[in-house]
């Protein structure tokens, strides 16, 4: 395990042990995906998260979620569309065509827990085997076409957008007078 995960494993741990809510539910998830190097436990998860959420003392707001969920979406965070789908999945009925198509957009830009999550509402039978495949067939198009280049390139390009807003130069100043 590389050593900064070990070093966040023992920070999250140290405030476990002073009762944080974020760091139980934090380590809750490493449980419950199996990362940090730690053992897949999905008891010890939720057990985890139950204890967060009884310490937290904050009342959840659904609505207020989906809202920032479609609008994370709607700018291209996948993993806000995955969770607007596994939303909508969890109301059932008719919203499981909603929430597969989120799902499915979610795993073709990329977000691999979205992958997880259709392959589960296919083997429930809440997707079609079709659906899975285009799914996995869009996400795989996804993975192939990283690499470091183009990950470092768009690195570069949101470091300039957050550098240099729109409708500003993206000449730096002190080089406009060598240009003149």
């Amino acid at each position: 395990m590389p050593a900064n995960r070990v070093h966040e494993l023992t920070m999250v741990r140290t405030r476990v042990a002073k009762k944080d809510p974020a760091a139980i539910y934090h380590l809750g998830y490493q449980y419950y995906y199996g990362k940090c190097g730690l053992q897949r436990d999905m008891r010890k998860s939720v057990d985890l998260w139950t204890e967060s959420a009884e310490l937290e003392g904050v009342g959840q707001d659904e609505a207020k979620a989906v809202e920032f969920f479609t609008k994370a979406a709607m700018r291209g965070h996948a993993e806000s569309r995955r969770n607007l789908g596994c939303f909508e999945g969890g109301k059932g009925g008719t919203t499981n065509d909603r929430a597969v198509r989120h799902i499915m957009i979610s795993a073709k830009m990329g977000y691999t827990e979205a992958i997880e999550s259709i392959k589960i509402m296919f083997l429930k039978g809440n997707a079609t085997k079709e659906q899975y495949a285009e799914a996995l067939n869009g996400y795989q198009v996804v993975e192939e076409m990283k690499s470091h280049d183009r990950d470092e390139e768009t690195w570069i390009y949101k470091l300039k957008r957050a550098l240099y807003p729109p409708g500003q130069l993206l000449i730096p100043p002190h080089l406009i007078t060598f240009l003149d």
